[in-house]
């Protein structure tokens, strides 16, 4: 009788390790760069040089793990479907490189890579809402503004969109929040396009 009891731990334990070698493995996401369709790039090369930063996002989704609205009051943390790099850094990046395409320029860095270099534009963004639906939609509600280095004026925008989601699965997902981040970076675009209209 008394072998049975560390007889009986030892199978718990046994299949405790079968249990989490079963664990699946974590997948990892990047946002990436992408124009829409309207979006066509600067025609003139230019050298203007603009530093996208800071970027804040709400603290809910400030995680590695990716958010999901699984309810109009709820929501899941994923713990297998993660992001690749911290999300605020994504999201500056990705927006950098559509203003490359989109401005014509390549002289366009992260607010974290620009130290005290010499710019025109700086921009700033405040990510209100960063909604992932799993199967429906990635939702974007951002306000930004561009401030002119020579002058101080600023110009501010808001980008407020729902992005259909093409497919069910979670690169479908990332893929819609990508298209959004476009819709997002040429709204700025255009906002830098009148500043340089204007004296």
């Amino acid at each position: 009788m008394r072998r049975t009891a560390p007889l009986a731990a030892l199978c718990g334990v046994a299949a405790l390790a079968a249990g989490c070698s079963s664990t699946p493995p974590s997948s990892f996401y990047t946002l990436s760069r992408t124009a829409p369709a309207a979006a066509a790039p600067a025609a003139v090369a230019s050298q203007l040089a603009i530093v996208v930063g800071p970027v804040s996002i709400p603290a809910i989704v400030d995680q590695p793990q990716m958010v999901v609205t699984t309810g109009p009051n709820q929501i899941s943390i994923d713990e297998f479907h993660r992001w690749a790099s911290p999300l605020a850094g994504d999201i500056s990046r990705v927006v950098t490189q559509n203003l490359v395409t989109m401005l014509g320029t390549p002289r366009v860095s992260q607010f974290q890579q620009a130290l005290n270099a010499p710019f025109d534009y700086r921009v700033a963004i405040e990510v209100q809402a960063f909604v992932s639906e799993l199967g429906e939609a990635a939702t974007l509600d951002a306000a930004w503004i561009v401030r002119r280095s020579k002058d101080g004026k600023t110009v501010s925008g808001r980008t407020d969109l729902r992005e259909p989601a093409s497919e069910k699965g979670y690169d479908a997902l990332v893929a819609a929040h990508s298209r959004a981040l476009a819709r997002m970076s040429q709204d700025i675009a255009t906002a830098v396009q009148a500043f340089e209209r204007t004296p």
